[in-house]
């Protein structure tokens, strides 16, 4: 089999990248819901109501598990990947996220400021907030990637 057909046909691929899409709209429908308007930017932002990123390596792991096998070092290697995943998106990324926002607070700050900060060139993009999720957001996103995983 060429290398072309090999991807096609790796189900466990496409049945991860489908938990990781279906996250990304349901931010979109969870958004609508709550604040009554379309926003299509969540599409390709992180963070937010599931964590795509926690979603795409759960059902990659419970893939792996049901079609490799539960005890297989593959689990083993995905598990671990999916662990680390989740710490980093509601420990590291979450925290980022939070220095953005005070960081981007105390800009705004100097610039009504300005002659407190003579010759200080101050940035004008603001950093990313919203890079980062809560605990219960990476729930979610563990809970649909598992369902998915195990569904397909």
């Amino acid at each position: 089999m060429n290398p072309v057909s090999s991807i096609l046909n790796n189900n466990i691929m496409w049945v991860s990248l489908f938990a990781w899409i279906l996250a990304q709209f349901l931010k979109i429908l969870i958004n609508f819901v709550i604040e009554k308007e379309w926003d299509f930017d969540l599409l390709t932002s992180s963070g937010g109501f599931p964590s795509s990123h926690t979603a795409i390596v759960c059902a990659l792991a419970i893939s792996i598990g049901k079609t490799d096998g539960w005890e297989s070092s593959l689990f083993a290697i995905a598990v671990t990947l999916a662990v680390i995943v989740m710490y980093d998106a509601a420990g590291v990324r979450r925290a980022a996220g939070n220095h953005a926002r005070i960081i981007n607070y105390l800009v705004e700050w100097m610039r009504q400021h300005p002659t407190d900060f003579l010759g200080y060139n101050i940035q004008e993009e603001k950093f990313k907030e919203l890079i980062g999720h809560t605990p219960f957001e990476v729930f979610g996103g563990a809970i649909l990637g598992c369902a998915v995983g195990l569904i397909f």
